[in-house]
């Protein structure tokens, strides 16, 4: 019969359910995935050559476009490498202002990851619903950093703005109104429907998403109770108090719920940080001074993106540019494990087991 036999198909790499440039090349047998080979590259743009070729502050746009959903983790990740080179401390209160941003910049993307996971399985509304509170958040942001999706806000010693006058009101204001609506949400969301299409689907067992390298809520729906901000800390996550979202069953809707109470959790970061947000300068060194020759060294720096854990291993070489940038990321890692998860299953599970996984092509590739 031709269902029993097994049949080459290649999805992607431009399709509107793998969240980017990703090329699938399946074996199937029905609609049955017998086999699989992911093929990544198709957004490849040199992002860590460039860096030996720009003056450090130049090289902050380009971390911008690896995870380009929420680019101010990855331009805060390279400035805490500088920093720790130059053995720079910022003031108390820009590293409270940089906290405050990056758990809104974790909301926006978390809220892309849901409301675009909404429309994957057949739920327009919450595609609309979600990124209509991004939009919210989006423009408290523009308020600030003057931009919507590229901030460039993070300076070596501090930011490029301060908060304006009456901004904390309006922030609080809005951390309400997400907190009350995002609680109605989920009672619409979690509907039969959606279990049938996620509970039980792309499974990771524990071991695998360590052994593979899993990051950020992919490895925390799996079991593993890790996140930078707790077992690393950085700027002032070490004096706020929040729980990290952990589930044990491993598969499509446990990643989806750890998301889902991670937005609570970054609601609870942003108040208590506006609550105890300390007088003072938040003014980094101006932009000339990047251009100036940095401390001879190496580090290696890690935070906790919106994907997961990421770090960047910096080598300057006494100029003013870096000798050489190499990036770890979150997507890569979790993408690397998407062919064996997807063996097993039907070909329209593949597109929920993608979204869970929530990954960005700019950062696979980069």
């Amino acid at each position: 019969m031709a269902s029993e036999k097994i049949v080459e198909l290649n999805m992607g790499p431009q399709h509107p359910s793998t969240h980017g440039v990703l090329r699938l090349m399946l074996k199937i047998k029905g609609d049955t995935i017998m086999d699989s080979t992911a093929h990544i590259g198709y957004l490849h743009r040199c992002i860590e050559k460039l860096h030996e070729k720009r003056h450090y502050m130049w090289c902050i746009p380009l971390t911008n476009r690896m995870d380009y959903v929420a680019a101010l983790h990855s331009e805060h990740l390279f400035v805490q490498a500088v920093e720790k080179l130059m053995n720079i401390e910022p003031s108390e209160r820009s590293q409270y202002v940089r906290v405050i941003l990056l758990e809104l910049q974790r909301i926006a993307s978390h809220l892309v990851a849901i409301g675009s996971y909404g429309l994957d399985l057949g739920q327009m509304t919450t595609w609309f619903w979600c990124f209509k509170e991004r939009e919210i958040i989006l423009t408290l942001m523009e308020e600030v950093t003057g931009g919507r999706l590229f901030h460039n806000e993070v300076r070596l010693g501090g930011l490029k703005n301060d908060l304006p006058k009456g901004w904390t009101e309006k922030c609080l204001s809005m951390l309400t109104y997400l907190d009350k609506k995002w609680k109605d949400y989920g009672k619409f969301i979690e509907n039969e429907l959606f279990f049938k299409r996620t509970k039980g689907i792309g499974v990771v067992s524990k071991k695998d998403a360590m052994d593979w390298g899993m990051h950020g809520p992919s490895l925390r729906g799996s079991g593993w109770n890790l996140d930078v901000r707790r077992y690393a800390p950085y700027s002032v996550y070490d004096k706020l108090d929040f729980d990290v979202p952990v589930k044990d069953e491993g598969d499509s809707l446990a990643r989806y719920r750890v998301r889902w109470e991670e937005v609570v959790q970054s609601i609870r970061i942003v108040r208590q940080a506006i609550k105890n947000l300390p007088q003072g300068p938040t003014e980094g060194l101006r932009s000339l001074y990047f251009t100036k020759p940095v401390t001879p060294g190496e580090v290696y720096v890690i935070n906790e993106q919106a994907k997961g854990e990421a770090g960047v291993y910096l080598v300057s070489d006494g100029t003013s540019k870096p000798y050489r940038a190499k990036y770890k990321t979150p997507s890569f890692c979790n993408t690397a494990l998407l062919p064996k998860i997807i063996v097993g299953h039907k070909i329209a599970d593949i597109v929920a087991i993608i979204g869970s996984l929530d990954p960005v092509f700019g950062e696979v590739d980069r």
